[in-house]
């Protein structure tokens, strides 16, 4: 402190009070400059502390320092200041101070915050004296500063709400999808009572842009009135995925994506709630679909399945073979295991991994524990495929059809594949790939023997891998299903294969090489 002056002495000009130096009359001209300048940072692209102070400094030819009561600096350039001066202001003891100071002029005004972040103060440091000009500024600006820190600290306290309730969502989300429809329930009761008081739902998934995707989802929520679970898909950025109890939800959707150009709807069947993974599956395939139809949306059951051509019985009693390891175990780790397999037949081990909010070596442990199971190869495609099959009945039927349960083990999957209505689906399908001269239909055949790797399916046709992976992809838009993303679409095609006799039947049960029970000879 300069020499003579004390502590009350520098609090002496409070609020409110005059600078007694070299006060001045300011023009309207100029004070109608600098108040319009200090609005635009008002405005909604301009809404920045830092741009405030920025400002102050360079209009009122200072130093301009924000900072908390810890001393923690806000905004602007530190500069030294008197902590027991600084603590009388931001207690509130007083509401502003200035003094002179080694030939600096100092005048520190506070700035209210929005609980529970304690006062700031604004301190301006400069050379001249302050005039009336300059304090008005000084004290103007303070009040955009502490408008812009409420409505700050409000955006990041909302921003905290919302990230904890989707946060909450995905949370309920995932427990669906490992079939916990008791804590899920538990969970969502406190926030959306009602929401899961049903027994039923349908899964539904929006597709836009990553860009859009925040927005789709504030969408979805106005759509379905809040009566739905609407999750951020943690796995595909561009994904929104929609939980609906009610049965209008899916028009309410149909409606909202009619609106938006670029946006795809794939819906499920409706399915029970401990179900929700097997139709997050179907909402995805039917997803597949939307994007080559006209609307933009598609559903599940829009599309004749080959399992809804095969004897209902025999089907049954063919799951129940195939899945009949896993009847020792425990309830909740045979939902656990299931569950994950399914997932992690329609997608990467990372993407299942972040559905179900565990690492993808838990996932890749959980489905090595169930190919060992089943003493299989998950590397085969028409092991997928049969399995993929077997889990869908599984999670499909609520109760055995009469006359189940007869010839559990006895009946094989071609058995299944051999009736008339499915070996005609099978041709009319594979059929479509007939037209094109470049012999898609023996390309795609070789490339899923070779499971699904195109190296070696290029060895075996004398063909580039590229050319394989172009015949492929050409094939989606005719088979209307995805193929190069493994999943329900590509396992459908594996079928149809293998109802033609194009592939071998899969083999299941004892041939899991390195499994201590599989047999030395085949």
């Amino acid at each position: 402190m300069g020499e003579g002056t004390g502590r009350d002495e520098e609090k002496a000009d409070v609020a409110g009070r005059e600078d007694a130096r070299g006060q001045r009359t300011s023009g309207a001209g100029g004070q109608a400059e600098w108040a319009r300048e200090l609005l635009e940072h008002l405005r909604p692209a301009g809404r920045d502390p830092n741009r405030v102070v920025a400002w102050l400094a360079g209009t009122a030819h200072a130093t301009v320092s924000l900072q908390d009561g810890t001393g923690r600096l806000l905004a602007g350039t530190r500069v030294p200041l008197d902590e027991a001066l600084v603590a009388d202001v931001t207690s509130g003891r007083i509401a502003s101070a200035a003094l002179e100071d080694r030939g600096r002029h100092l005048r520190l005004v506070r700035v209210e915050r929005s609980r529970p972040a304690g006062a700031a103060v604004l301190a301006v440091v400069r050379r001249a004296p302050f005039d009336r000009d300059v304090f008005e500024i000084v004290t103007h600006a303070a009040q955009v500063v502490e408008l812009l820190l409420a409505g700050h600290e409000s955006t990041a306290a909302g921003l905290r709400l919302r990230r904890a309730t989707s946060d909450l969502r995905l949370a309920i989300l995932q427990l669906l999808m490992v079939e916990d429809t008791v804590s899920a329930r538990r969970v969502a009761a406190g926030l959306w009572p009602g929401l899961l008081d049903t027994d039923t739902a349908c899964v539904y998934v929006v597709e836009s842009s990553p860009g859009e995707r925040d927005r789709l989802a504030e969408e979805c929520v106005s759509a379905t009135g809040e009566r739905a679970l609407v999750v951020r898909c943690p796995a595909v950025d561009g994904h929104v995925i929609v939980l609906a109890p009610r049965d209008s939800a899916g028009q309410e959707l149909r409606a909202l994506v009619g609106r938006r150009p670029g946006v795809f709807l794939g819906g499920s069947a409706r399915q029970g709630l401990a179900r929700t993974a097997a139709a997050y599956g179907q909402a995805v395939s039917a997803l597949a679909v939307a994007r080559f139809h006209p609307d933009k949306a598609a559903l599940y059951a829009e599309r004749t399945r080959p399992e809804r051509l095969m004897d209902p019985v025999g089907l049954h009693d063919w799951t129940a073979g195939v899945l009949s390891p896993l009847d020792t175990l425990s309830h909740h780790t045979r939902a656990e295991l299931l569950a994950t397999t399914r997932l992690g037949l329609e997608f990467t081990a990372v993407n299942t991994a972040k559905v179900l909010g565990v690492s993808r070596n838990t996932v890749r442990a959980r489905m090595d524990r169930v190919e060992s199971l089943l003493r299989t190869d998950f590397a085969d495609l028409t092991v997928r495929a049969a399995v993929h099959l077997a889990l869908n009945c599984q999670v499909g039927l609520a109760e055995p059809p009469p006359g189940a349960g007869a010839r559990a083990g006895a009946v094989r999957l071609t058995d299944l594949l051999s009736g008339t209505a499915l070996r005609t689906w099978a041709a009319d399908l594979l059929g479509r790939l007939d037209a094109d001269g470049r012999d898609l239909r023996r390309t795609l055949r070789t490339w899923i023997a070779a499971g699904g790797n195109a190296e070696r399916a290029a060895q075996k046709l004398g063909m580039h891998a590229q050319t394989v992976r172009e015949h492929v992809r050409r094939a989606e838009p005719v088979l209307e299903r995805e193929l190069l993303a493994a999943g329900s679409d590509l396992y459908e095609v594996v079928l149809a294969h293998l109802a033609t006799g194009a592939l071998d039947e899969p083999r299941l049960h004892g041939t899991k090489p390195g499994h201590p029970d599989s047999p030395v000879h085949e």
